[in-house]
């Protein structure tokens, strides 16, 4: 796979769906990925990428910020609050606030420094003991707090079970995001982005099928 075929998958999935050209933020998950990888993406004219962890996308974005202009960087893996405000200083985008410590500490340190990253929040839709997000029986109240904090909630995030029809969670989560009049559906990965534009999505986080299998050497 390249870029150039999961944006043509991209568009014709759009097209399928009967939904807007455009209205799918193509995120490319560079995670792991050796420098020169998310540099060829770069030269093609891509944007939008996503890290799993503040500490690795700080010892590689600065650099390629430098050379490429309008990076636009999302945080997709999980956040502790002691890695908040560095945070602040790399990404556009959060996807991952899951409890209500860290919106609050999110609330503090946008107080603080008088901006915040736009915000997704994290469901735990197959409600397994070992992924992060709140469970959907406690979603709107989480929503409710945050938008209580002010917080710049754009959307939800979820990461359905390997094991399950990834439909039905993407269906969940646009439930849920629905009933409180979030716009902003954060869904699908490089095996069911097209799922997840048929569903919604407004945000699809495609990694290997972008660059190749990643390097965990």
């Amino acid at each position: 796979m390249s870029l150039a075929d999961i944006t043509a998958r991209v568009e014709a999935a759009i097209a399928a769906a009967g939904r807007s050209p455009g209205c799918v933020t193509l995120i490319a998950v560079s995670k792991m990925q050796p420098d020169a990888r998310v540099a060829e993406v770069l030269r093609e004219g891509h944007r939008v990428f996503g890290e799993n962890r503040v500490q690795e996308a700080a010892g590689k974005w600065p650099e390629f910020r430098d050379t490429f202009q309008d990076v636009d960087l999302h945080l997709i893996g999980p956040l502790q609050s002691n890695k908040v405000r560095q945070a602040f200083d790399l990404f556009q985008t959060i996807h991952s606030v899951d409890r209500p410590k860290l919106a609050n500490t999110i609330a503090r340190i946008a107080d603080e420094e008088g901006h915040c990253p736009d915000l997704f929040l994290q469901v735990n839709t197959g409600e397994e003991e070992q992924k992060a997000g709140v469970l959907p029986a406690d979603a709107d109240d989480f929503i409710a707090q945050c938008r209580k904090l002010e917080l710049p909630i754009k959307g939800l995030m979820c990461i359905p079970p390997v094991d399950e029809e990834p439909s039905l969670h993407f269906a969940l989560l646009a439930k849920i995001a629905a009933r409180n009049d979030l716009s902003g559906l954060s869904m699908g990965m490089s095996g069911d982005f097209e799922t997840a534009i048929a569903q919604g999505a407004t945000h699809i986080r495609v990694g290997s099928a972008i660059f190749g299998e990643r390097d965990y050497d």
